[in-house]
């Protein structure tokens, strides 16, 4: 028999949502911003080796990312089944789903690396990667790769914990691995102490060590602390049918993230034609990025499953609710951080290369790219509030919409009419444009569960007749 929980009191279900929402996010914000800022970190010391390091680690973004994506659209299948398992109160099938996830995620994470690994040349040299940047590239990936099975275990383990509602157990795991890396980047990259100098291979070392850490922390607070999945499962059967349940979510999601770094790849070949320093530019800013839409990554990790019990415990005005809350403040909220990168774009662009052509570029892209970042976050929040509500596939399709329809033929057409600047605003309109679209989209979804439960509801008041 399925275990039900006992628990009267469901803050995702009976809370006040802007109160439960805020307590949800905060530790998540703290985290992300120590985490990202130690990526910056990475970012400043491979600066420190020159502008063909540099530019060569930007080559990689897309690539690290496809399978981080993959990552994170598992993570995303697996919030989703956990969390509303956990709704509807089926405790105990909510613990097999995670640990099936873990096993299906670093299964699949692994794969795609090793095939990575094996066409690695072919891929950057697509990517527009001049052959002076090549030794850069295979040395980082070489390393990244071979261990990037391990970022399964904290980022999967984290969505376990967060679909059952703990967002402060995650950030404390993410923290402490943001710090490992901060602290062993200087050591290996440079070879301070006792420590090999070992350059931008230090770098990815350095961040398979901390992922190490993270994995080793959170299955011990998963699978002993707090019991949150088994330690085994009943049978490969049982495998294959949970399994199946989570890639309907997590396929669809994992693709959706995925055409995240296609864009990304596209974008830098564009890029690439203006030269190496508009690459190593971009390659700042990409990540200074990360930290400017901070605030709506982390949502997109608590809205999910506060969206899912209460799709689960059938409260979609909740749901509705908590989508219009959290949209309408993001696009506030990132107009205030737009003014903050505008004005201090020098300082940055100094702290990150010393190259003047490389500074003024970085300049340029901070007075451009982040005004989309209001948008951006209108859309990510809707595509994960989709994968929410159980639908992938609209998910998927709102992606591919934005990047095959809107960001890249928008950003290609400005490249055309006005060079790097022309880029930076055709991607800045795509992204307005998909926003608008996704906010629609989603806000019709709501009438039609509206119909349904009207009909519903006349059926039933027809057979109480009868």
């Amino acid at each position: 028999m399925t275990e039900k929980s006992t628990d009267s009191k469901n803050a995702f279900i009976d809370g006040v949502i802007p109160t439960t929402l805020r307590k949800m996010t905060v530790p998540v914000v703290w985290s992300m911003i120590v985490l990202m800022s130690f990526n910056l970190v990475d970012t400043f010391f491979i600066g420190l080796l020159g502008t063909e390091p540099l530019a060569a680690i930007s080559f990689t973004f897309p690539v690290t990312f496809a399978v981080i994506s993959l990552v994170i659209g598992m993570g995303i299948g697996t919030s989703a089944v956990i969390a509303k398992a956990l709704g509807s109160g089926d405790v105990e099938d909510a613990k097999y789903d995670g640990t099936a996830a873990l096993l299906l995620s670093a299964l699949m994470t692994g794969l795609l690396a090793l095939s990575g690994f094996i066409f690695i040349e072919p891929i950057f040299k697509v990517l527009g990667a001049k052959p002076e940047l090549m030794k850069y590239i295979t040395d980082y990936m070489h390393v990244w790769l071979a261990g990037s099975f391990m970022l399964v275990f904290p980022m999967v383990g984290n969505s376990i914990l967060r679909a059952s509602g703990d967002t402060k157990t995650p950030s404390l795991i993410m923290t402490l691995g943001g710090l490992v890396n901060a602290i062993l980047d200087p050591l290996l990259i440079f070879g301070l102490g006792p420590f090999p100098e070992l350059g931008v291979q230090g770098a990815a070392l350095a961040t398979i060590i901390s992922w190490i850490l993270g994995s080793i922390t959170g299955l011990y607070i998963l699978g002993i602390r707090r019991c949150l999945i088994h330690l085994h499962l009943k049978s490969f059967k049982q495998f294959i049918e949970i399994s199946r349940k989570l890639l309907q979510i997590g396929l669809p999601a994992a693709g959706a993230n995925m055409l995240t770094p296609l864009g990304t790849a596209i974008l830098t070949a564009m890029i690439a034609t203006y030269g190496k320093e508009a690459v190593a530019a971009f390659g700042v800013v990409s990540r200074i990025e990360s930290i400017a839409v901070i605030v709506a990554l982390a949502l997109t990790m608590t809205l999910p499953p506060f969206i899912s019990q209460n799709f689960g415990a059938n409260r979609l005005d909740r749901v509705k609710i908590a989508y219009t809350t959290v949209t309408k403040f993001i696009l506030v909220w990132q107009i205030f951080v737009y003014a903050l990168l505008v004005l201090f774009r020098g300082p940055i662009a100094r702290v990150f290369s010393k190259e003047p052509a490389v500074q003024e570029t970085i300049e340029l892209l901070l007075m451009i790219f982040p005004l989309c970042h209001g948008v951006y976050g209108v859309t990510i929040l809707t595509n994960s509030s989709f994968n929410a509500m159980h639908k992938p596939n609209q998910a998927l399709i709102l992606n591919i919409l934005r990047y095959v329809i809107c960001v890249i033929p928008f950003a290609y057409v400005g490249s055309l009419l006005y060079g790097l600047e022309g880029l930076g605003f055709g991607v800045v309109l795509g992204n307005a444009v998909i926003a608008l679209v996704s906010n629609r989209w989603f806000m019709s979804l709501f009438k039609a569960c509206d119909f349904k439960a009207n009909e519903n509801n006349e059926r039933m008041v027809e057979q109480g007749k009868s």
